[in-house]
């Protein structure tokens, strides 16, 4: 059969390359080493839990008891050793991951606005890892660029998920930095209310969230359960997620949402003055009323006729940046997202060059919900079986058995203002800009700087919607 993933070892080298690009004095470390669990050893895949299952009691769902579960803050600066190196690697692992399950989502979602979180969606999936079987863990840590290259086919050595959990939380916690910015991840689970739920995973929903709710709900009348699990995420999220679970059973085992949130600013704001209704091509036959804001000043950009598109970055806080990415008249962005790689935003990234731009971009914000099932679907089938599907075993996330993880989902949302976190330069710049104007489909990223990770991967096609 042929494997819908590449081999381990073209992936081990491909990020050997690429890090060397960009860290050219550091020794190559397999990321399994990285992140590997202590005392590693190859177990084998029909092997149970090789200690027996600390399990944790779920406090039952109260719509009137809101506040988030309790955590051990003691090991908040735990694992710091190789941490630089960690977050370099970590984020190679999850943006090549995050691309592919971009490009995915963006052509079941040709036409529309389209919105995702690498580090939400690999956080999820780590976290789901923590409660897999041998079996189904060995799945998880080839999707995930985790596994080691010297296995054999009937084991798996296991990586230590809360390493790459607090690593992923490292690389937010970074962002942070900026006047302005706010990024923050929350998780939800809820169980049926007689399971008691694996200790790794309640602590691996915290190791990667700023804000975690675990709790157990009857399930017996589902359309009562609906409401209330609703009802309650909606009150902890400062109703920021609505009516995310539908068609619940009465067999349900686990319900699973996390929310990443990122409302920023500009390093140097938009002239205000200047923001205006113009035209926005969504396509060669429709035309839409779109506020664009305006601003001249020096940017990095890059004009890239190879996949005719033009490049420009942003910066944001002092480590986070943008990329806009928008397609030379008459190509398609479609054409132009099933070309992103890692190695093509490198390419970007290191052949812009600055120079004086009038940019008009439209003003937009964003919010999505993925069904993270669905995704995995719309990546290979096959994947979605393994990972969460009806091959996937969860034996080390309940002593209930068998406990499947129902439905899962990552609600994502994006803000940006034309305010900025400096103050902007009153004087004229001198030369004559190159005008630019964002006025039809485009694709955007959001990158941590200084690992390079990517918090959201986008693309706007009606800024009105």
């Amino acid at each position: 059969m042929q494997r819908l993933w590449p081999p381990a070892l073209l992936l081990c080298l491909l990020l050997c390359c690429s890090l060397s690009g960009s860290h050219a004095n550091r020794v190559y470390v397999h990321p399994f080493y990285l992140f590997a669990a202590d005392n590693v050893s190859c177990v084998t895949l029909q092997s149970q839990t090789a200690k027996p299952l600390e399990t944790l009691p779920v406090a039952p769902l109260d719509n009137e008891v809101l506040t988030p579960d309790s955590r051990d803050l003691s090991d908040q600066d735990g694992q710091r050793q190789n941490i630089t190196q960690r977050t370099a690697v970590l984020a190679e692992l999850l943006n090549s991951l995050g691309l592919r399950m971009y490009q995915a989502l963006s052509t079941k979602q040709r036409g529309n606005n389209t919105l995702l979180s690498p580090v939400n969606t690999y956080g999820s999936l780590v976290t789901f890892y923590l409660g897999a079987s041998m079996k189904t863990a060995s799945s998880y840590q080839l999707l995930l660029g985790l596994n080691r290259d010297t296995d054999r086919e009937d084991c798996v050595s296991l990586v230590d998920g809360h390493k790459v959990l607090k690593t992923l939380q490292s690389i937010d916690s970074l962002v942070d930095d900026g006047p302005k910015d706010e990024i923050s991840t929350q998780v939800w689970a809820f169980t049926r209310r007689d399971a008691r739920l694996s200790e790794d995973f309640i602590r691996g929903t915290q190791d990667f969230s700023n804000m975690s709710f675990i709790r157990g709900v009857d399930f017996s009348v589902p359309q009562e359960a609906e409401e209330l699990v609703n009802s309650f995420v909606e009150k902890t999220s400062d109703g920021k997620v609505k009516s995310v679970f539908k068609d619940l059973s009465s067999s349900t085992n686990l319900l699973f949402i996390s929310s990443f949130s990122f409302k920023g600013n500009w390093r140097t704001a938009f002239q205000p003055e200047r923001t205006s209704l113009q035209e926005f091509h969504v396509d060669e036959t429709t035309t839409v009323m779109a506020p664009l804001m305006t601003h001249t000043g020096h940017y990095h950009y890059l004009n890239d006729k190879a996949r005719q598109c033009t490049v420009v970055k942003l910066p944001l806080s002092k480590r986070s940046y943008m990329f806009l990415v928008l397609p030379h008249e008459g190509a398609n962005l479609h054409d132009l997202e099933a070309k992103l790689r890692t190695d093509v935003i490198s390419g970007w990234h290191q052949n812009l060059k600055e120079g004086l731009l009038e940019l008009s971009l439209p003003k937009f914000s964003l919010s999505s919900v993925t069904d993270l099932r669905g995704l995995l679907t719309d990546m290979a089938a096959e994947i979605e079986t393994k990972l969460m599907g009806s091959q996937a075993e969860f034996n080390r996330l309940s002593t209930t058995k068998p406990f499947a993880i129902d439905k899962a989902f990552n609600k994502v949302l994006f803000e940006m203002s034309e305010e900025g976190a400096e103050p902007q330069n009153k004087n004229q710049e001198a030369g004559v800009p190159l005008k630019l104007s964002i006025n039809r489909p485009f694709f955007f990223s959001i990158t941590e700087g200084d690992s390079n990770a990517i918090l959201m991967l986008g693309k706007i096609t009606n800024p009105t919607l």
